[in-house]
C-alpha cells in the first residue's frame, strides 16, 4: 500500500517521460483521472482511458512528445503532500514559470486547472504543479 497515490502517480509519468514511453499505467481513482483529465485538456498528454481489470481498475496514459521526440512535460511536482496540505485562494494561485507551465487544483467543483480555476473563481488544494 503507498502512502501517497497521488505521488506515485506523478513519478510514474515522470520516469515514463524520461525514458520516452509511449503509455504508462497507474492505479485507477476518480483524482487521478481528473488529474488525466487535466493533462489532457491543457496539452500535455494525448489521452487516456480507464481499463477494468475487476478491481480497482487502471488508467492508461498516452504521453506526448514534440516534433523532435523533446517531452512536453518538463517538471511535473507534488505540491501538497499528506503531511502538509497547502490549500490556495483562487487569488494567491501559483504562476508556474510565468504563464507557461499550469498548477492543478482540487476544488469542489472537481480537479481543475489553475486557469479553469482563475475563469470560475475557485481555490483548493492545489495538488502539483507541471511545466
Amino acid at each position: 500500500m503507498w502512502s501517497d497515490p497521488i505521488a506515485d502517480m506523478l513519478t510514474r509519468i515522470r520516469n515514463a517521460v524520461r525514458v520516452r514511453a509511449r503509455e504508462v499505467r497507474v492505479p485507477a481513482s476518480n483524482v487521478k483521472a481528473g488529474i488525466a483529465r487535466v493533462l489532457k485538456d491543457e496539452g500535455y498528454i494525448l489521452d487516456f482511458e480507464r481499463i477494468d481489470d475487476g478491481r480497482q481498475g487502471v488508467l492508461r496514459i498516452h504521453l506526448k512528445y514534440g516534433p523532435t521526440g523533446e517531452p512536453l512535460i518538463t517538471s511535473i511536482r507534488r505540491e501538497s503532500k499528506g503531511g502538509c496540505r497547502v490549500y490556495r485562494g483562487v487569488e494567491d494561485l501559483p504562476r508556474v514559470l510565468d504563464g507557461l507551465g499550469i498548477a492543478i487544483v482540487s476544488t469542489n467543483q472537481g480537479v481543475l486547472s489553475s486557469r479553469e480555476c482563475k475563469a470560475k473563481q475557485v481555490g483548493g488544494e492545489l495538488i502539483c504543479t507541471v511545466c
